[in-house]
Formats: C-alpha cells, structure tokens, sequence
C-alpha cells in the first residue's frame, strides 16, 4: 500500500503542478484577461471533437466487458438524474445549472489520473476494464447532460425540446463527434494512418489545456465564494457515486475480484477537467466547478484508499 499510495500521489502531484502553471499565468497576466474563455472553447470546440471522434471510430464495442459496463453505467446514469432532478426541483435561475452540478457528480478523472492509477493497481488486466469504462464517459454522460441542458434551456417543453435537440444538441461539439464516430465504426473500416495522427494529436491538448484553464479559472475567482458548494460536489463525486456503484455490481450483477474493484475505483476517482469545459460552454458554476475539481482531487488520496481497503477486504 505504502508503493501505491507514493505511485498515486505523484501523479496527483503532476495534476496540481499543470494546475499550478495556469495559476502562475493567470496570476502574470501573460495570457491576457480572456485566456480562460479561450483555451475552454478551444478544448471544447476542437481537442475533444477529436478526442471523442477517435475514441468512438475505434472502440470495439463486441469485445467491451458488458457486466462491468452496466454495473457502473447504470446507477451512475441515475445518481446524474436524480441531482438533476433535485436541483430541477429547486428552480435555478439559469436552466443549465442542474445539468452541470449532475456531471459533476458522476463524471470521473479516468484519464489523467485513473488511468496511472488503474496500471499501478491493478496491472494489464484491470486496465483493460478500465479503458473499457473511460472509452464510454463521454458518449454516454457528456450527451446524457448535454441532452439536459438543451431540455432545460427549452424551458422543459418537451416539443421545443424536440427541435432545439435537432438543432443544438446534436449538431454539438460533444454529441455529433460521438454519432459520427460510432456510424465510422459501424463499416468496419480504420482510420487512415495519417488522419489518425492528427486526431490523436489533437485529443492529447484536452487534458493539460483543461488543467491549465483550471489554474486560470482559480486566479481569476479562487473558491473563497463556492467553498461550501464546492466541498459539497466533491464528496458527492467522493463517496455518493461509488456507494452507488457497488451494491448495483455487487449485489444485483455479482461481480466480485477485480472486476468489482476496478469497477468501484472508476466511481472512486475524483470530478474530471471536462465537466469545466461542459460549464464553461452554457457559461455557469465555473468558479465552483473549478474549486470541486480542486477538492475532489485533493481528497481522493484519503477516499481512494479507503474505498480500496474496503474492496480488498470483501469476502469472495
């Protein structure tokens, strides 16, 4: 544990240094005053078009782990909708708001940090179920929330919904990569050589250009403002969304070993930089966005190891 707890912290360490930068920038004003803005459109105009296209092409969705899919996609699709249920309820002043705090609590770091962490863990094998998670985050919660938001901002009419979807939720930066890349990957053929070049080129600017926008994001606002919300979010995404997780694929689909536990972790990991890029595109929560990123990221060193011990410790 000592080994893996060092492994994990480092790479926490190499989150917080890229956020770090971008704090530093912000800070120097060597970006200018709109750098925020700029980069966030940016990741979510171009880089994770191309991410997502090229994750969708080439995924081999007959060989995917179903079981493991379902037993982390099904209660975290519900915990997304009940937040956004409750916050629906509570009649926001901007429509978008429940669908940014329901993202929040259900989008994990796969990539950045849930990737390192899965190999150090769990090795070859529990990575391979963990790639299978990730390759599915954003097809399936990125255009459930963006499905949401546009329904909000219709103002909950489902016919104007109808329409404002045919127009601005598919034609998106999220949802139309997605269905491009899945009708590609239905002919069977491959990317050409070069064209995958540039897509993976592209796709690797999300993660540090997110970080860094964070870092920006924190010396322009910091989270003196949202500290409460912010820690709120964070142990949602910390402890809520895992004990979700487990029972569903413990219990109900009797998963057990490292496919349970690399099942939990994914639940386990903190908020990913995405869900920023989600609030900067409808302009909302961004400052308390950021501070849950924050925390959560902190925090999972504490919450990761726990929930690691309790797996480690379940009978057979």
């Amino acid at each position: 544990m000592v080994a893996v707890s060092a492994g994990v912290l480092l790479k926490l360490a190499a989150v917080f240094a890229v956020i770090g930068v971008g704090w530093v920038a912000g800070r120097a004003r060597v970006l200018g005053p709109g750098a925020a803005t700029t980069l966030g459109t940016a990741a979510f105009e171009v880089f994770t078009p191309a991410l997502l296209f090229r994750t969708t092409a080439r995924v081999q969705l007959a060989k995917l782990p179903w079981t493991v899919i379902v037993g982390y996609y099904g209660p975290t699709l519900l915990l997304l909708l009940a937040v956004y249920t409750w916050h629906r309820l509570h009649h926001p002043p901007q429509p978008a708001i429940p669908a940014v705090r329901a993202l929040s609590m259900s989008f994990s770091n796969t990539v950045q940090l849930g990737i390192p962490v899965a190999t150090a863990l769990f090795g070859a094998t529990g990575l391979a179920l963990h790639l299978a998670l990730a390759s599915l985050q954003a097809l399936t919660l990125l255009t459930t929330s963006t499905l949401l938001a546009e329904t909000g901002r219709a103002g909950g009419r489902w016919a104007a919904a109808a329409l404002v979807t045919a127009r601005r939720a598919f034609i998106h930066p999220v949802v139309l990569p997605i269905l491009l890349g899945l009708g590609f990957n239905a002919t069977g053929l491959r990317l050409p050589g070069p064209v995958d070049d540039v897509l993976n080129t592209l796709g690797q600017a999300v993660v540090p250009v997110s970080l860094v926008t964070i870092g920006l994001i924190l010396a322009q606002h910091g989270i003196t403002g949202t500290a409460g919300r912010a820690v709120a979010t964070a142990l949602g995404k910390l402890i809520v969304q895992p004990a979700a997780v487990f029972p569903v694929a413990y219990w109900l689909l009797g998963l057990r070993g490292l496919p349970l536990t690399v099942t939990v972790m994914c639940a386990a990991l903190p908020i990913g930089a995405n869900v920023l890029l989600f609030a900067q595109r409808y302009e909302v929560l961004e400052a308390e966005v950021t501070g849950a990123v924050v925390t959560s990221t902190v925090g999972f060193l504490a919450t990761g190891t726990l929930w690691l011990l309790l797996l480690t410790h379940l009978p057979a």
